[in-house]
């Protein structure tokens, strides 16, 4: 088990780039799966998540070439479907929440998909109901073994229909979209994810031949084709990674400059940093964070009540950077309350933060209210363990903030979704030792 050892307190300076979508990346790269044609891929983050999908991507039979940095070819023209019934796919597929989403492709294509229950992070609850709840209004049979936790679709050929979907899931849009392209008829998804991820892969289908209308909108209407082509595509920069690195320099009190942000993807997210007190500053298509040398004050409603900022699908504030906004909150002047609505364990890490010092309050499984220090205290340096991806970083943001030296454990959850950033980190001045 890896581990981070962090010397706390010194400034950052410098810029930074963020890495590609993670979250785009686990759903373009199932795409692949959906024509024989070469797709061509770039700003592929090379993190544990997406590589481990890029595995077994080949061990279905998918050539896979690594062009350049960043940048593959995939070609999906000699699909092995008897993978999908061995006991090594098993095991391959439960360690990645991300191989739900091969399930709609194989399925429009091949005419049967399997999965076994799949992992990811412990953050509560996260039901796949969605996914196949949409796949069978589509005409799929669905089945379900309980003792191996393995699920399985078939059709013989999928029919377009009109769903409502009971969540806007993100992952679960992703993969009603990847079946109706390839479906007869029209296919309309209303109460549909539209966050800027699904909109890079409802434009990629696009190139590739399919025909999706509303994309952006919760209403996407889907004429399903024969077939789909290849294309060439380019991930976004990762707006989680982005929200993290604003969070760095607010409590490094540093100045740094995020490049090539895609600002017209952020929505909410510079605002919500704001009302934080924190000043984002848009420089062309970079974020410039100056240094906080007097801290950040927290706004309050217009009626004088204490801020809430809370997480809501897409365009509300992503459930994914409420870890950070927390423990930036730590060290801002007056109170906010954190409310995550969407997992009920997302915020159990707080105990590691009321360790080193910050004035939490843990109201419920989602709620927790925090008093700003106004770095009149900074955190303590202490021992601790990465929960999940987000929380491991905010965490590390944390260690970074503090007095003394820190020890991360199980860093490799944090390596599931942030490339190399040891070195990365490094590079701006931060004293960051991977052990």
């Amino acid at each position: 088990m890896g581990t981070f050892k962090i010397e706390g307190g010194h400034q950052l300076k410098g810029s930074i780039q963020p890495q590609g979508a993670k979250n785009e990346a686990l759903q373009i790269l199932c795409a692949v799966l959906l024509t024989p044609e070469e797709v061509t891929i770039n700003n592929i983050p090379d993190i544990i998540d997406v590589n481990k999908l890029i595995s077994l991507l080949k061990k279905l039979g998918v050539k896979v070439k690594n062009t350049s940095k960043g940048s593959y070819t995939f070609q999906a023209d000699n699909v092995d479907l008897q993978y999908l019934e061995s006991d090594q796919f098993k095991i391959d597929g439960r360690g990645l929440r991300g191989s739900i989403m091969i399930v709609g492709p194989l399925l429009a294509r091949f005419g049967r998909g399997y999965i076994p229950k799949p992992g990811g992070d412990k953050i509560g609850r996260r039901r796949l109901d969605t996914h196949f709840e949409g796949l069978i209004k589509l005409g799929a049979k669905f089945g379900y073994s309980k003792e191996e936790q393995f699920y399985g679709v078939e059709a013989k050929k999928l029919k377009g229909t009109y769903m409502l979907l009971e969540e806007a899931s993100v992952t679960g849009t992703a993969n009603i979209v990847m079946a109706a392209v390839l479906a007869e008829g029209q296919t309309t998804i209303y109460n549909a994810a539209c966050e800027p991820y699904l909109q890079q892969l409802c434009k990629m289908l696009n190139r590739m031949g399919a025909k999706i209308s509303g994309v952006g909108s919760n209403m996407l209407i889907i004429e399903g084709v024969e077939n789909l082509g290849g294309t060439n595509h380019t991930m976004l920069p990762d707006m989680i990674e982005i929200g993290s690195w604003i969070g760095l320099a607010a409590m490094t009190k540093s100045e740094l400059t995020i490049k090539n942000v895609s600002w017209n993807d952020l929505g909410l997210i510079p605002n919500v940093f704001r009302k934080l007190g924190i000043t984002v500053e848009k420089q062309g298509d970079d974020i410039h964070i100056p240094a906080h040398a007097d801290g950040y004050e927290i706004q309050s409603f217009i009626d004088g009540s204490i801020l809430t900022i809370s997480d809501a699908p897409w365009p509300g504030f992503t459930p994914d950077l409420l870890s950070i906004i927390l423990v930036v909150a730590t060290q801002a002047r007056g109170s906010v309350l954190i409310h995550q609505k969407m997992f009920e364990s997302r915020l159990f890490f707080v105990d590691k933060l009321i360790d080193m010092g910050a004035k939490i309050i843990l109201c419920d499984p989602h709620r927790a209210t925090v008093i700003g220090h106004d770095f009149k205290s900074t955190l303590k340096a202490t021992t601790m363990t990465s929960p999940d991806i987000r929380a491991g970083v905010s965490l590390l943001i944390a260690a970074l903030s503090a007095k003394g030296t820190s020890t991360i454990q199980n860093i490799e959850q944090i390596d599931r979704g942030y490339e190399n950033i040891d070195e990365r980190l490094r590079a701006i001045g931060a004293r960051i030792e991977r052990v």
